[in-house]
This record gives C-alpha cells, structure tokens and sequence, in this order.
C-alpha cells in the first residue's frame, strides 16, 4: 500500500553547487574562461574586446546566480589591465565581441595608450625588482651624488619670455562633466595626457567615476578629469 520514495540527493547537490557564489577574482576568470572560450582566453595571446563588452556580460549571465555585476568588473578590469591582453593591443587586431565574432578594428589612439599602459606598468614592475634585489643585499637603491668640478660662474641673463602653450583643440571642443548630472553607460571623454580618450562610464561612487575606455581598459578617475 505504501510506495517507496526516492529523494535525488544528487540533483539537489548539483543545484547547491550552481547557486554558490564566486568571490575570488581567478575563479571568475576561470568561469569566464569556460563559458565565453572565444572571447576570453586562458592562456597566450588575447585579442582586444569589444567596446561595450560589459554590458553584453551582464546581460548573458543576469539569471547567472554564480557571479555579481561587480565582481565581473574586478574580473574584467584585472584581465584588460594585464601584460597580455595590453600586447594583444596592436595593428591589425580585431575587436571580438562574447562569442569570438569579429566587430571592429582597433583604433590608433587605442593602441597608443595601451603600449604606453604597457611600458609605464613594465618599468614599475622592474624598478620593484631592482628594489627588493638591492635592499636584501643589504646595498642602498640612492647611488651616491658625485662631486662636479668647480665651474666659473657665467653672468646672468635676462629671462627669455615665457612662451604660453597653445590649449589643445580636442580639450577647448568638449567641457567640463558635473558629477550630478553623470550617469551609468554614458559616453564620456577622459583627459589622460595631451589628448581626451573616449569611453563608458561603468559605476560612480562618490567623486570616483569608473570607466571603460574605448581600448578596453578600465580606470577610476575624479570627476575633474572627465569631459563631455
């Protein structure tokens, strides 16, 4: 009269594991990894992402109960700022949006400010180097000053006169953002250098506005340096 009731411990095992939350940044990287094989790759050279890509993440992965909209951007900041993917930054590369189809070339502006990227963050990690490799030889990193022969002094001219430098064209076109009036996914431009660069803002918080630069970088930035 009784029928024997099987409970699937399996099933329910399996649904606990997909709904438990990724909080290390590799381990999102990893599922990223898994999931989206065209777009990020694990190892070797990466290609340059598609402007706008985070939006199209966190539209596929909305019902995703593994990974949150802010750690996919701890994610995606960490992949683009890395030595291989600011390599992958170069001419004749193509932009590829989440399933590896083709959506763009690259462009020159781009590609400058992910080598200089490249090359700042290079000598930081050398000078680092050099450091930690003098101080556990017990050496000063300070060479010492050397002495410089006496030189007879020369008489004093007057001050040539200050030549006032020209504003850029770029920056005198676009004016000042005003932080209440910033919102998310608006096309903004940053003053980086001599030159504006375009992106997406991702997040404000307080005066710290987080962007997504056409190149595929993503930076934090005041909102002084921001232009519209």
């Amino acid at each position: 009269m009784f029928g024997v009731v099987i409970v699937p411990f399996l099933t329910v095992e399996v649904m606990m594991e997909s709904t438990e939350k990724l909080t290390d940044t590799n381990a999102i990287l990893a599922y990223l990894y898994e999931t989206f094989p065209l777009c990020f790759i694990a190892e070797g050279e990466t290609k340059p992402l598609k402007i706008g890509l985070f939006q199209d993440l966190a539209e596929r992965l909305a019902d995703d109960s593994k990974v949150s909209k802010t750690q996919l951007r701890i994610a995606l900041r960490r992949y683009t700022s890395s030595w291989r993917y600011l390599k992958g930054i170069k001419a004749g590369a193509k932009r590829v949006d989440l399933d590896g189809n083709e959506c763009g070339e690259l462009e020159q502006e781009h590609i400058d400010h992910a080598q200089a990227t490249l090359k700042e963050s290079q000598e930081k990690a050398k000078a680092k180097r050099l450091a930690k490799a003098a101080a556990s030889k017990g050496e000063n990193t300070q060479p010492k000053a050397e002495k410089k022969p006496f030189k007879k002094p020369t008489p004093k001219r007057k001050p040539a006169a200050a030549k006032v430098a020209k504003p850029d064209v770029a920056v005198q076109n676009l004016t000042p953002a005003v932080l209440g009036e910033l919102k998310p996914n608006q096309r903004v431009n940053v003053k980086l250098g001599k030159s504006p660069v375009a992106g997406v803002v991702l997040d404000i918080k307080k005066e710290d506005i987080q962007v997504q630069l056409d190149s595929g970088l993503t930076i934090k930035v005041k909102v002084e340096h921001i232009l519209l």
